[in-house]
């Protein structure tokens, strides 16, 4: 009997004992799930953390892509004026060298077109000159002639080089020979001139070529 009493008390002890084993275990797993359910999930700071940060991310993300934009459409207008301000500038460009070209080609037109009727006087004088007698009437047409071209050449600008009897200078006459000359106030100057020299304007265009004297 006392055997049996003895029994039942130990096996309530380990009955005891596996409780508080079992209790202890089970606190542990609960402390266990409850940490990693606090490291999983975000407090509720955590959260309103987190939302701030994506909504001033998402906001970043799209002024950079507004920007980029922007700058995108702005590129693509310089380009375009750029590339109509390079066409207008090669049409005016070509035009600019057309036009000068005209203007070498024909810049002598009416300078010609004024002559022309100094030329026709010529010719009228040539084919009078086969059939007429009177030699004075022949010089007087002769003389007409010349002086409407010397008229000419003044009108355009075009005046003789004053060269006879003037002291030697070389930037205006051209010396083909010397002569030597008694009076000595003639030497050093034009004691005849060979070809007259013009101006044009105050320009030389043609060198008299002279005889000086010595």
């Amino acid at each position: 009997m006392m055997m049996k009493k003895k029994r039942e008390q130990d096996e309530s002890k380990d009955d005891i004992q596996s409780k508080t084993i079992d209790n202890k275990d089970n606190n542990n797993i609960k402390d266990s799930g409850g940490s990693t359910v606090s490291d999983s999930q975000p407090t509720g700071e955590d959260k309103i953390t987190q939302g701030t940060n994506g909504n001033a991310t998402g906001s970043s993300s799209d002024k950079t892509i507004a920007d980029l934009k922007a700058t995108e459409e702005k590129l693509a207008e310089m380009q375009d004026k750029y590339i109509r301000l390079s066409a207008e500038f090669d049409n005016y460009r070509k035009r600019t060298m057309r036009e000068k070209m005209e203007m070498s080609k024909y810049a002598g037109e009416n300078l010609l077109l004024k002559i022309i009727p100094v030329m026709d006087d010529f010719e009228r004088a040539l084919s009078h000159m086969d059939s007429t007698t009177d030699t004075q009437a022949m010089k007087d047409g002769i003389d007409l002639i010349y002086l409407k071209l010397s008229e000419f050449l003044k009108q355009n600008g075009i005046k003789e080089i004053e060269s006879l009897n003037s002291n030697f200078d070389v930037d205006i006459h051209e010396a083909v020979a010397k002569v030597p000359v008694n009076e000595e106030g003639r030497k050093g100057k034009v004691i005849d001139i060979i070809q007259k020299g013009y101006f044009l304007q105050d320009k030389v265009l043609r060198f008299a070529k002279v005889v000086v004297g010595e």
